[in-house]
């Protein structure tokens, strides 16, 4: 299924985007005046490939970005693409041989409200090595150019795979030979003690209240990150980091 992304907002999210076969980008829009090797660069990538770039003012692309910080390059592209969880597995892992011999790492993600968060994550994943992303369908931070400014284009290059039902999809991945562990402060098991060596699935709760119930059942293991300080948790993009780049050190 597909979800609209009308704009890209920022100089890395849109040279992500010239860069990626798989996403089409429609216009570039450049701020008159505005110069630099950066934009040189996005210009010339978007000529290469065919894209129309247009000279506008700036007020235009402030209003564009709505807030956000445009850095003199808004584009429009066509739908980032969401797999179902059968085409993720088709590309990850086939079968539970080939989960096996792989080792997948994929991410999970329950109920994160925050397109910041959700972008940051998704940035965190793909430079740790993660395969593969799941969403819920509902109750789901939205795929938007706050998200993709966030995410500084790793959107584009991550599989991301949306589910109606997030518990079932973890019991099917588990069936499929993967485990599951879940992020929580209770957690317990250390993120520095903790097995990495297998195939994965870390899960992410909201930003507030955490893992849902079912979901933190679904998980054969809670994981945890022990604080030394007089704060009781982490931001889940923060968590997400320090856990993804310990099991990427223990995975090599």
């Amino acid at each position: 299924m597909n979800e609209a992304i009308d704009r890209l907002v920022g100089r890395n999210p849109v040279r992500e985007a010239l860069e990626q076969e798989e996403t089409r980008v429609e216009k570039v829009l450049l701020q008159e005046g505005a110069g630099g090797p950066a934009l040189e660069a996005i210009r010339r990538a978007a000529r290469a490939h065919g894209v129309p770039v247009q000279m506008v003012p700036k007020a235009r692309l402030d209003r564009l970005a709505a807030g956000a910080v445009h850095q003199g390059v808004v584009a429009f592209v066509a739908p980032v693409r969401y797999r179902t969880l059968e085409e993720l597995l088709d590309e990850v892992a086939p079968s539970p041989e080939a989960v096996r011999e792989r080792l997948p790492l994929l991410v999970a993600l329950d109920q994160i409200e925050d397109p910041h968060n959700y972008g940051a994550i998704l940035r965190t994943a793909a430079a740790a090595g993660v395969a593969g992303v799941l969403v819920p369908r509902h109750h789901m931070a939205p795929l938007n150019a706050a998200a993709l400014k966030a995410s500084a284009g790793a959107a584009l290059r991550i599989p991301i795979a949306r589910v109606t039902n997030l518990t079932r999809a973890l019991e099917s991945l588990k069936a499929h030979g993967f485990w599951v562990a879940g992020a929580s402060p209770s957690g317990e098991v250390s993120v520095w003690e903790m097995d990495w060596h297998r195939p994965l699935v870390l899960v992410l709760g909201n930003e507030g209240r955490g893992l849902r119930p079912g979901v933190a059942q679904a998980c054969d293991l809670l994981v945890s990150i022990p604080l030394r300080g007089p704060v009781e948790s982490l931001n889940v993009s923060v968590a997400a980091g320090i856990l993804l780049f310990a099991a990427t050190r223990t995975r090599q």
